[in-house]
Parts: structure tokens; C-alpha cells; sequence
């Protein structure tokens, strides 16, 4: 699917900005086993002949994920023209859903923090519905559940915690203690501040190896898929502080509501679906912004810049030897493997977060979804989700899903876990960017004068941080535009 800008496009009237080949959204259909839960737009155009005219547009946006979608917003309230350019096809990138069975599947482990700043300013929490988890979580350790719970919201609860094993009382006073210190720092003084890995900022504030191995690693290992914790400190941070303010939620109808909430607030027509971009080709001079090359050959020049909002991977091969301040070496993207089960029952009510506190076994953490948001499954069925960290390569889904349940059998019975039925697993290779030690988390997104990259590796590896990065790529891009007109 390609396709085609019949004219040059004015900048003065952005209501010129598409041509008006037939469009539709298409509707989901209710009685099929698998459909994906997105903005899905079909754009239809004539066969390109073998050397496509070059065509023209404002700004070329490529890829329509969170950072993407960002970029498209703020532009779009400068009344700037832009086209949204993805490959796949439909919005979000990674913050995908899938229905199942009538089941909503997310793919992948996601859990939406309301205190993201950003994200309140850009998104309408109330039309997304967003549906709360328990505020702490139930830990797995030596055949039994422990609670850690926080003390401003589940005081009771805390309060019975202390003398459980998961960390000692000193343990459970330096928490407190940690949220303090967060809350007392801006943001910006957070994400710019001395950085160690994760750990080694635990062990200096005095945290035992207990509550150490038994909550921080399967809980900020499973946030950052990283059970090593070798990740940033100042994520830590913004985290912890964002979990402070706010709460763990996830939309009525799924984490692709967030992505699909943004798309739906763009120009009709300005998303471009199936459009894959194989090359940025500059301009010789590096006096005018660079053009777009699509995979179906189309050509789509760009007179005021592009900003690319794709993966890390991506973003490099892209503008390979562009990028400055690439780190030596190869980082490896953090991974994970998300399964899904349906049941008859949870042997559980509470929307809580377990945790696997053992030290042993392959689940990192689980939860019964449909206790969170009943929506996510049909009438009487209860979803069960369950992340792991890593690839898991060459290990098979039904091997997976059969160590899975063998595992969970421990935690909530034989009887309980064996007639769980395997609905879907989530390979996500590229998770996360690895962001241990040394980081910039406000990296400029200008690489030069009409070029642009913004996502979660460019600011912190959240969905704040990739609405964050788009927002200030945009801004960047018009603030250079204005200089240059003046």
C-alpha cells in the first residue's frame, strides 16, 4: 500500500496537507478469533510508474509511536502541516493491544503510571477510564504471599508488612525514607543528577540483600526489565516518584487506548499506515531538510524537517554515523516475554501485582488483569497475565507456557493453574533501551539543521519520556524554522 502527493504543498494552509485518495477506518470485527485493537487507516493510490516524481510536504514525521504521536500533536497545534508516517499497520508502536478470544491482550507487560507528567498534560485520563491497581504488591518467598503495601494508602496493611519477611522494619523506614528524598526534587534535578546503577544506590542507602532480592529486583527488574538492576538511578528515582504521586492503572479497553486517544486527535487522513521508510537522503548542500524514500520507491521531500520517532535500532540505521555521542560498544535492548492464560476463576479478588521473591524460576511477575479491569475478558472468563525477563530464544511457546503453569502451580495450586488454557505469547525483543550508567536523559533531539530524533532512548525509557521526546523534537524543529524565517 503506497501513496501519492499530487501537488507542492502551500505551508500557509494546512488544511492542503493530504491529497483525497479514498480513506477508511477500519471497523473491528466483533465475531473474529484475533483482531488488533488500533487506528487502522488504508490509504489506496495509483501504480507508481518506475521513477515516482519527488513530492512535498511540511514536516515528515516517521513512525507513529508515543513519541511520534507527540510530535504529530504539537505540531498540529501550531497549525504546521505534517504527514505521520508508520510501518506497521497500526499506531503505537510498542504500546500495542490485541483482542483474543474476546479477551484484550496487551503485548507485552505495561502498566500506566497517572502521575506521569507529562502525560496529564497531553492526555484525557477520564475518556480513558483508567482502572487502578492495588497500591503495592503480594510477594512470592518460601511458599507463601507477603504484602508490601504503601503506608499512605493501605496503612492496615503496612502496618501488619512489618514484621513479614520481605526486608526488615529498617528496611521498610528507609522506603519511607526514599520517598521523601524523591519527592523533594524536581524532575529535571532527577533526571540530570549523579547517576550509579540501581543496586549499587540501594546497598549505599542501607538496604538489606533480603528485601533487596525479594521486592526491588522483581519489581524494578520487571518495570525496567532488568533483574541485575544495572539501570539508572535517576529512573529509579523518577519512578519511585511518580509512584509516589500517582497510581498503577491501565485503560478500560486496553494500553492501545493511550496511542489511539492521541491519533484520534490529529487531521483526518494524516496517519499513513504500511509505510515503511528505508532512507533519510540529505540534501549535498545541508542547506535544506533531508527527503524521505518509502519502501514502494515513493520519494517525499520535506520543506520544513523530519523527525524520526522510531526504535533505537532503527533511528541508527536510519541516520547511520549522524547520531553524535554514541556510546562504544553495542547496548543490548532490555527483552521480555509476556504469556497470557484464560481461566474460569482467579484464586484471588484483589487487583494486586504478584512478585516472584523466590530467587528461583523463570516468572518475574503476574496478575490476574481482569481484577484490575474486568473488560479485559468476556463475562465470567478471568484474564491471567504473566512477564518474564529475557528472549527465552529457542525455547518454544508450548514449553514456556507449560514451565509457566508448572510454576504457578506452586504459588496457587495444581488444581487452580492446570486448567488455565494458553491463549498467546508476546516475544518482545526490544522492550526498552538499555539505560544503565552513564545516561543523558534529555538528550537534544536536533542532530542537524532539519533532522530530528526524538523516543524513549533519547529522554528515559517511559511512556513519559517518549511523549516528552516527541513534544521537544517538534519544539526544537520550530524553533529553528523561526530563527530561519527571522
Amino acid at each position: 500500500m503506497t501513496f501519492s502527493f499530487s501537488f507542492s504543498l502551500p505551508l500557509s494552509k494546512p488544511s492542503l496537507l493530504l491529497p483525497s485518495p479514498s480513506r477508511e477506518l477500519h471497523r473491528h470485527n466483533h465475531r473474529a478469533r484475533f483482531r488488533t485493537r488500533t487506528v487502522q487507516i488504508s490509504v489506496d493510490s495509483p501504480v507508481l510508474s518506475d521513477s515516482p516524481p519527488e513530492k512535498s510536504t511540511g514536516v515528515v514525521v516517521v513512525g507513529a509511536g508515543l513519541a511520534g504521536l507527540a510530535a504529530a500533536t504539537r505540531l498540529h497545534s501550531d497549525n504546521i502541516p505534517f504527514v505521520l508516517l508508520e510501518a506497521s499497520d497500526g499506531v503505537g508502536g510498542r504500546v500495542r493491544t490485541d483482542v483474543v478470544d474476546g479477551f484484550i491482550l496487551d503485548r507485552g507487560f505495561q502498566i500506566f503510571i497517572t502521575a506521569y507528567p507529562e502525560a496529564q498534560k497531553i492526555l484525557d485520563y477520564k475518556a480513558l477510564d483508567l482502572q487502578k491497581f492495588y497500591s503495592g504488591a503480594s510477594v512470592y518467598y518460601n511458599g507463601g504471599f507477603h504484602t508490601v503495601a504503601d503506608p499512605l494508602r493501605h496503612f492496615p496493611d503496612a502496618l501488619r508488612s512489618l514484621a513479614n519477611p520481605i526486608g526488615s522494619v529498617l528496611d521498610k523506614l528507609l522506603i519511607g525514607l526514599t520517598r521523601l528524598r524523591v519527592l523533594s526534587r524536581s524532575d529535571e534535578e532527577i533526571l540530570s543528577a549523579n547517576e550509579v546503577p540501581i543496586i549499587d544506590l540501594l546497598k549505599t542507602s542501607g538496604f538489606s540483600e533480603s528485601i533487596v532480592d525479594r521486592f526491588f529486583r522483581p519489581f524494578f527488574g520487571g518495570i525496567f526489565f532488568d533483574r541485575e538492576l544495572e539501570t539508572t538511578s535517576r529512573l529509579f528515582d523518577f519512578i519511585f516518584k511518580c509512584l509516589a504521586l500517582g497510581d498503577n492503572a491501565l485503560p478500560a479497553k486496553g494500553i492501545s487506548a493511550i496511542p489511539e486517544q492521541l491519533a484520534a486527535k490529529l487531521p483526518s487522513g494524516s496517519i499513513f499506515l504500511n509505510s515503511k521508510v528505508v532512507s533519510i537522503d540529505f540534501d549535498n548542500s545541508k542547506s535544506n531538510p533531508p527527503s524521505v524514500r518509502l519502501q514502494s520507491g515513493e520519494v517525499l521531500k520535506s520543506e520544513l524537517g523530519v523527525i524520526v520517532a522510531v526504535e533505537e535500532p532503527e533511528a541508527d540505521k536510519l541516520l547511520a554515523g549522524k547520531i553524535a555521542g554514541r556510546r562504544p560498544g553495542k547496548r543490548r535492548p532490555r527483552s521480555t516475554v509476556c504469556l497470557y492464560f484464560s481461566a474460569d476463576r482467579a484464586p484471588v479478588r484483589e487487583p494486586v501485582l504478584f512478585l516472584n521473591g523466590s530467587g528461583s524460576g523463570i516468572v518475574n511477575n503476574m496478575f490476574f488483569a481482569t481484577n484490575v479491569v474486568p473488560s479485559y475478558g468476556p463475562p465470567g472468563k478471568t484474564l491471567v497475565s504473566v512477564s518474564l525477563i529475557g528472549t527465552y530464544e529457542g525455547v518454544s511457546d508450548e514449553d514456556l507456557a507449560s514451565e509457566v503453569v508448572r510454576e504457578l502451580s506452586d504459588w496457587f495450586g495444581s488444581s487452580t493453574v492446570g486448567s488455565w488454557k494458553h491463549l498467546r505469547t508476546y516475544h518482545i525483543g526490544f522492550a526498552q533501551p538499555d539505560q544503565s550508567p552513564p545516561t543523558d536523559l534529555m538528550k537534544n533531539p536536533k542532530i542537524e539543521l532539519g533532522v530530528y530524533v526524538c523516543g524513549d532512548h533519547r529522554n528515559s525509557a517511559t511512556f513519559d519520556g517518549a511523549l516528552v521526546s516527541g513534544r521537544r523534537a517538534a519544539e526544537a524543529l520550530l524553533k529553528d524554522r523561526a530563527l530561519a524565517a527571522v
